[in-house]
This record gives C-alpha cells, structure tokens and sequence, in this order.
C-alpha cells in the first residue's frame, strides 16, 4: 500500500512547539517499558505569543504535576494550554501508570499527567504482546457507512451489486491496480471509488480527467486495468473534498477499502480475503432481518 508521507496530527502538535522545541531524546520511560515512539519535551516549548496565562495557568500546571491523581478534564485543559491549535476529543487512562491517552480526532498521542511529555507511538501490553495502540485507533477508525458522500465517488455495479464497499484510490498506485485485478473476478458487488491523488503531482490530473470524462467508470476502468490514459477533461472535479474526507478519516495510504459495519481494510489484499469480508458482512444482513 502506498502511504502518504505528511501526517497531520505530528505537524500540528509539532507546529505548536516550532519555537524553542525541546525533543526529549534522553528522556527515560517508566520501569515498565511497553511505549515505543517520539518524546517531546513540553516543558520549555510554548511559543513567545501563547505563554502560559497570569490568571494561574501555570501553577495549575505545577498542581498537576505533584498531584497524585489528576481528573481527565484537567489534563484535557493543561495539553490544549500546551498546544492550542490542537482539538482534543478526550483523555483516558491508560494501564500504563501515570501515562494517559489524548484523542486527536481518530489518532491518538500519550501524555503525562503534567503535560510535560508527549508520546508518538506505540502503547505495548508486554504481558498479553498486544498493541493496545492499534487496537484503540481500530475502534477510533470506525466510519459511519451511510454518512459517507457518495456523491463524489465513482460507481461500478457487478451483478447484483448486493455487495458494497468504498475504496479510496490514487490513479498512479500500482497496489490500486493489483486491487482492480483482483475485483474484475468478484460477482454481485457495487464499488464505490472515491478519487485520492496524494502520490504524484500528476495524479491530480489523471483523477480529474478521469471524473470529467463523459464515462467516469469506463475511464476508470480503462486506465486501471488497460493502461489507456484518460483524454484531457476539465470540470468542477471535487478532489478537494475527497482529499479532505480521507484525511479526516485517516487514510494515509491507497487503496483503503471501507465497508458497511465500518470496518476498513488497508492495502491490495487478495481475492479470498476481501470475499470473505463481504461474505461474512452478507450474512449479518440475513441474520439481522430475521
């Protein structure tokens, strides 16, 4: 799968700490290592304009960093001191002690309870070899289906089309034309492409070209399985807005393939699983109408 390279949530909380940045590069975790990632110090990081208030701000900072407990709200209110162009949807514990979760949109970072250190990275259950990490951005994944506008997607009916799923597809991903490979041999399914060009500069052109044809599906079709170049189109293509879609639901990478229990499936997988994934989705239906 093809990644795009920027992520949005490291430059927005680095951007915050752009003046007088401090990486904690020799910053040691607790006994109970289990937190691999990027430590940033926080403690002289504030930018000259945003220091912290006269009104107590900084003392309520040094009440959070003796106290023995501090309340999610506090650490809420001290991280987006600490970084105010950041929106945080919430903090949580973690098992890790004196370690808590901020949620970040879908993403999350770790934080102590002072707000001094900011963990990139990965949470490790050692005991259990469980990537609680990814497990909880599992969760945070999760996409309404039916909120999604399909309005700006390309259909393509096979069969019946009982079957439905979006993919997210750049039309110079290599993965996205193995994908189309695998595709042309499943039956009864409608796929949904949204247009994502994040590979090359001339990505955005081919995605538009193709949208603007007089046949976006056929053009679609033709140049992911045949290789025949889209003839140049000009129209309001909305590229913007699937670009600001997928970012927001965190597709960092082509193909990403979503489907109705909102689940998600990264990468050009092979006909057997995605079969199975739209087998098992076909059986819930049946089963939730008896």
């Amino acid at each position: 799968m093809y990644r795009w390279k920027a992520h949005w949530l490291t430059a927005a909380v680095i951007g915050c700490l752009s003046f007088g940045q401090a990486w904690a590069q020799d910053a040691v975790a607790p006994e109970a290592s289990g937190a691999s990632g990027r430590v940033l110090s926080t403690q002289d990081a504030r930018q000259p304009t945003q220091r912290a208030p006269s009104d107590g701000g900084a003392e309520k900072d040094s009440v959070l960093a003796t106290a023995g407990a501090a309340s999610m709200d506090d650490i809420k209110s001290a991280f987006e001191r600490r970084f105010p162009d950041v929106a945080v949807a919430g903090v949580t514990e973690t098992p890790f002690p004196g370690l808590y979760e901020v949620q970040i949109g879908t993403d999350v970072v770790y934080t102590d309870a002072s707000v001094s250190y900011v963990l990139q990275g990965s949470l490790i259950d050692a005991k259990r070899r469980i990537d609680l990490t990814e497990a909880r951005l599992k969760v945070l994944s999760q996409v309404d289906f039916s909120s999604l506008p399909l309005d700006i997607a390309i259909k393509q009916v096979k069969g019946d089309g009982s079957r439905k799923m979006v993919v997210f597809e750049d039309p110079n991903c290599g993965y996205c034309k193995r994908l189309h490979q695998t595709l042309k041999d499943i039956d009864n399914i409608t796929v949904y492409t949204i247009l994502f060009p994040i590979l090359t500069p001339d990505s955005s052109t081919k995605a538009r070209d193709i949208w603007c044809a007089s046949d976006p599906a056929a053009a679609w079709q033709a140049w992911m399985l045949d290789g025949r170049k889209p003839q140049v189109a000009k129209c309001d293509a909305p590229l913007q807005q699937a670009l600001e879609l997928g970012h927001s639901l965190r597709v960092q990478g082509t193909p990403a393939l979503f489907f109705p229990d909102g689940s998600r499936i990264n990468g050009a997988m092979p006909r057997e699983i995605i079969e199975e994934k739209l087998d098992s989705l076909s059986k819930k239906t049946v089963a939730n109408k008896k």
